[in-house]
């Protein structure tokens, strides 16, 4: 079960953790004409039907060789089976995701990704919190980027 909290600012947020879901990569079948049910049978149907029924898709993810982790890349690539409903619904999105390295070009291939996705999907973009120097969370407790991510979701 995937629980629903009541934020401070009233937004009611789902949250998945995919990397414990049964979740199967796309075959590029194209069973789906791109917008019909998937013939994988698996947890992205709560996936997929959570976010037709949500204004806003927020990605969370740790960096992983400098992109999202590969349980997130799996959902999104999931996303075939229904580009057309996501980019007609033109929702909001945010990106959420922390990394060990401190470098200034430590999200510059995850942040070109997402903006691409946000263009392509049609998304209305709200902001992104890259957490660098993030590598544990204590070490993310002692940053103001927990912070920063609860004002960009208090702010919307």
């Amino acid at each position: 079960m995937n629980p629903v909290f009541i934020a401070s600012s009233g937004h009611s947020v789902k949250q998945f953790d995919v990397d414990k879901m049964n979740i199967n990569p796309c075959t590029g079948c194209v069973a789906c004409g791109y917008e019909g049910p998937c013939v994988q049978k698996d947890d992205n149907q709560i996936i997929r039907e959570e976010i037709l029924n949500a204004d806003m898709i927020v990605f969370a993810t740790p960096l992983y060789y400098y992109g999202m982790s590969a349980q997130l890349k799996t959902v999104i690539d999931r996303f075939c089976a229904y580009n057309s409903s996501i980019t007609g619904k033109h929702m909001k999105s945010a990106l959420l995701t922390v990394a060990w390295n401190n470098d200034n070009w430590t999200f510059d291939a995850l942040e070109s990704h997402y903006k691409t996705l946000v263009r392509y999907l049609k998304l209305d973009d709200k902001g992104m919190v890259l957490g660098k120097g993030c590598g544990s969370p204590p070490m993310t407790k002692q940053t103001q980027y927990h912070e920063m991510a609860y004002d960009l979701g208090r702010y919307l």
